[in-house]
């Protein structure tokens, strides 16, 4: 089995945001990955004394426990049950039911001998390679799907729409969102491999256009995660006018995961 896992921070100057963890158990049967993107907030105060990055790994630690030690626990149960873990781990000190609370992306997939499980909530992505080199996407595109001109402002974006009905979903304080997230369980035989990538790895199909998830995929296998990364860095670097950007962040964090099963 091949797994290889990179992330980097879009600022070396800040701390990265993104959480991911390849996890295989000792019985040699199956395994995990998770992959989580960090959002950041606005600037001002947001209802916590912890970071972003503190919240993400809380989280992302407590899935990568629970999907390999709880394996009767469905995916969408594994994210309800982390989700609550870590809310009761700081709710008597911070305000949860501020709109933004620390909260993450996710990317959960698990395999045994027989199935791949997966769950995607927000706008990471999660690509399945099968046997014969053909690649399905699956993608939560509800923040895609958002008109642009409502999210101008992160208050009304907040008010309106920052999981609520009509918006888009993350992983913040409450449990119920795992019931929103993109599931499904396929045939181990089906899968060749699985690649989870947060948003700032997936600007080289979404925003720069260099090619399809097919190629990007083509891409992690031949040249291996830190080459995708590398060329995303040079793209953004070079996109002086924001041509592609826009308004996004010069750089943003970059996680790549990628597991031949």
């Amino acid at each position: 089995m091949r797994t290889e896992l990179v992330s980097e921070p879009g600022d070396p100057d800040r701390a990265n945001e993104d959480f991911a963890a390849v996890a295989l158990p000792a019985s040699g049967q199956g395994g995990a990955l998770v992959v989580l993107d960090g959002v950041t907030p606005p600037r001002g105060e947001y209802g916590c004394r912890h970071s972003v990055a503190w919240f993400s790994s809380r989280l992302g630690g407590a899935l990568t426990e629970l999907s390999l030690s709880e394996r009767d626990l469905t995916l969408p149960e594994a994210l309800a049950q982390a989700i609550s873990r870590t809310a009761a781990s700081h709710a008597q000190t911070c305000d949860l039911s501020h709109p933004r609370t620390p909260q993450a992306t996710v990317v959960l997939a698990r395999w045994s001998a027989e199935t791949v499980e997966y769950l995607v909530l927000s706008d990471s992505a999660l690509l399945v390679a099968a046997p014969d080199g053909t690649v399905t996407t699956i993608l939560d595109d509800r923040l895609s799907r958002v008109p642009r001109a409502t999210l101008t402002s992160a208050a009304l974006t907040d008010a309106t729409l920052r999981n609520q009905e009509g918006g888009f979903f993350t992983a913040a304080a409450d449990p119920s969102v795992a019931s929103r997230a993109v599931t499904g369980t396929l045939p181990r035989s089906s899968v060749h491999a699985l690649a989870a990538l947060t948003d700032g790895a997936t600007r080289w199909v979404e925003k720069f256009h260099e090619g399809d998830w097919t190629d990007l995929l083509t891409v992690v296998r031949k040249e291996g995660a830190g080459a995708l990364v590398e060329r995303v860095r040079a793209l953004e670097t070079a996109d002086t006018d924001r041509t592609h950007l826009g308004r996004s962040k010069r750089h943003d964090d970059a996680t790549v995961v990628y597991a031949e099963l």
